[in-house]
């Protein structure tokens, strides 16, 4: 898994995640892929760091939230 060390500069566009709240606890990804990597981020942190798994890696991982297995 791929880390960025300061999001807000890898020049990319965050989406917040649709099931966000009003609690604060929210995920954003970047739409735009960076060599076959989602990059992942707290959007308390936008600053902060970000993950980067590879996309078949995140989209597995979204489908078993989805399906209730996570």
């Amino acid at each position: 898994m791929t880390k960025i060390p300061n999001a807000s500069t890898a020049g990319l566009t965050w989406t917040k995640s649709s099931f966000s709240g009003g609690n604060n606890d929210c995920v954003e990804v970047a739409r735009d892929q960076l060599d076959g990597i989602m990059p992942v981020r707290d959007s308390k942190m936008p600053a902060g760091p970000a993950l980067a798994p590879s996309a078949g890696a995140w989209s597995a991982f979204v489908d078993s939230v989805k399906d209730g297995a996570l």
